[in-house]
């Protein structure tokens, strides 16, 4: 009897974790993206893209705002080679314009172009995370330190990539039809889209987390893909710019196996990554959710590709 109800115990406590989640987003979605208080048009100029912002000089955009009524001065990362992670071995040359529309652009470029800090103006950031400097970041792991949202004015010196997650055509998603570290554990690249097989360690992870980076995603792919038809990593694979604390499942992007739920999100993370999760001793067999968010790619080092298998804890 102890033990059936120890049973009990165990699968309602599982159950608790893989239910649809009813996160309530704590402040407006576009969070630190509202520019204080210019909304939308802090980056969507309606009129005349950077040149109506009445914000910062233009240098030679002469195709400024012909993409996405974009507002902020791009032209100083035109054709920019950028040195990435890992000792600057992930070389990106960014494209010569924005007029193009590539998913370098959008997926790249325009990021930099508010996130950048070295040859871009700031563009009336503050350096320091939004979540952190209003207090929603309750975890005291993070420290007092301000967290900074510049890559190349982080304030380790101007210029200074190398501490920036990859992106760009270098920064490729598969070898040998996997994704990073992922070869032989069932995720499948073809026809420009990820699947994964049935019965794998891969489709063990979908099911107690999701996919969110690497599905077919919500409106599109959230990767980009080259010339060669291999897919690469862009700011837009780990971050959705329009929507700050909250992730909303959905039948292309399951979380956990649920197709519906809202799930807590931070720093504009495309999937559920919440840090204010502790794992504290009861909870060690489970895996937070911020841990999870990262080995959609970095599959090598999951429970499940290590012969384990543990929940998620998204709250």
């Amino acid at each position: 009897m102890k033990k059936a109800m120890l049973l009990v115990l165990f699968i309602l406590a599982v159950t608790g974790f893989v239910m649809a989640q009813t996160w309530v987003p704590p402040t407006d979605v576009l969070g630190a993206h509202n520019n204080q208080g210019r909304g939308c048009a802090g980056c969507h100029a309606p009129h005349s893209g950077a040149f109506g912002s009445g914000h910062a000089p233009i240098k030679s955009a002469s195709d400024s705002g012909s993409y996405a009524l974009w507002g902020q001065d791009a032209s100083p990362l035109y054709g920019a080679t950028i040195a990435f992670g890992d000792q600057g071995r992930y070389v990106e040359v960014l494209p010569n314009g924005i007029a193009s529309g590539t998913q370098e652009v959008g997926g790249i470029l325009l990021c930099l172009s508010c996130h950048d800090g070295n040859v871009t103006y700031q563009n009336m950031m503050t350096n320091q995370s939004y979540e952190q400097a209003i207090g929603l970041l309750t975890n005291k792991a993070y420290g007092t330190n301000p967290i900074p949202t510049l890559l190349g004015n982080d304030g380790t010196g101007a210029g200074n990539y190398t501490n920036d997650h990859p992106v760009g055509q270098n920064a490729t998603l598969y070898s040998r039809g996997c994704p990073i570290q992922g070869c032989g554990e069932g995720v499948v690249w073809a026809n420009n889209v990820f699947s994964y097989n049935p019965s794998t360690p891969f489709a063990t992870f979908v099911t107690n987390y999701g996919w969110p980076a690497l599905a077919p995603g919500k409106w599109e792919n959230p990767y980009a893909i080259r010339s060669d038809g291999t897919p690469y990593v862009v700011c837009t694979t780990c971050h959705n710019q329009h929507v700050m604390d909250v992730y909303t499942a959905t039948s292309s992007s399951p979380i956990a196996g649920n197709t519906s739920g809202y799930y807590a999100t931070f720093f504009f993370i495309n999937g559920p990554y919440n840090p204010n999760v502790n794992i504290v001793t009861k909870n060690y067999a489970s895996a937070p959710s911020t841990t999870q968010f990262c080995r959609q790619c970095h599959f090598g080092e999951s429970n499940e590709a290590n012969n384990g298998t543990f929940p998620t804890q998204f709250q």
